[in-house]
């Protein structure tokens, strides 16, 4: 067995002396992992950084084998954020997430080319924090709805209409008017308004947003994923953290 496809790194694990064996999440092939000898070695330790993008050719002698992996360095994204310590948390987080939240070789072109697009707008120092601290809420938003759990914030529950959607039920994940959520506004999660309308996001905003798809995918993801685990991964929670103290 074997097939070359453009991947971008998720996570690298030590595996004896000097191998690892890495996951990908690949454009054609879903999340896959490999075995790398090598692969914590000094020549090949900066191409196995979360982020990275990839060329991986994949060889196993039979498909449900772990199979090994050689990978040519396509993108250095992990080494362009080295000096934002911000950006460089984002960057694990996405990486964190997809590795928990995606099953394995099980395609997802759309998560492939979401997280693509998150990854270039996270790398670029052009693209403002607003700019790319949205995309990133926006992303996850994707993979709940790539995963079959997708949000409608489109109107209403309660009343059918499209103004003021400012709450989402923690239950259904729909979105809640201003006017109907008042009675219930303690037991609501926030809605931020980047989501729903045209307008450059504040750092709270982000950080509700982060609060809303976080709630879902905690629930409905990363509990049932391919790791269950009670909360979020590290990486994200640290992310997160980050963003809360810039707004302390």
């Amino acid at each position: 067995m074997e097939w070359t496809d453009e991947a971008i790194v998720l996570t690298a694990r030590r595996h004896g002396e000097s191998a690892a064996i890495v996951t990908l999440l690949t454009r054609a092939h879903g999340r896959h992992a490999g075995l790398v000898p090598g692969g914590r070695g000094r020549r090949a330790r900066g191409i196995y950084e979360p982020g990275n993008q990839v060329l991986a050719t994949w060889r196993a002698r039979l498909e449900e084998h772990l199979g090994h992996f050689a990978c040519e360095l396509v993108g250095a994204n992990a080494a362009r954020v080295l000096e934002d310590p911000l950006r460089l948390a984002g960057l694990a987080a996405a990486a964190a997430v997809a590795e928990a939240a995606l099953p394995e070789r099980e395609p997802h072109p759309c998560a492939y080319a979401g997280m693509l697009e998150l990854v270039a707008a996270l790398c670029d120092p052009a693209v403002p924090e607003a700019a790319w601290t949205s995309s990133y809420v926006r992303w996850e938003l994707a993979l709940l709805a790539e995963l079959g759990f997708g949000l409608d914030l489109r109107e209403c529950a309660a009343t059918g209409g499209n103004d003021h959607l400012v709450y989402v039920s923690p239950k259904t994940g729909r979105a809640v008017s201003a006017a109907a959520g008042e009675p219930y506004r303690d037991r609501l999660l926030a809605l931020p308004g980047f989501l729903v309308a045209d307008g450059p996001p504040d750092l709270r905003q982000v950080l509700a947003g982060l609060a809303l798809t976080g709630h879902f995918l905690g629930r409905d993801v990363f509990s049932h994923g391919p790791h269950p685990q009670a909360g979020e991964p590290a990486a994200r929670a640290r992310f997160v953290a980050r963003l809360r103290r810039q707004d302390a």
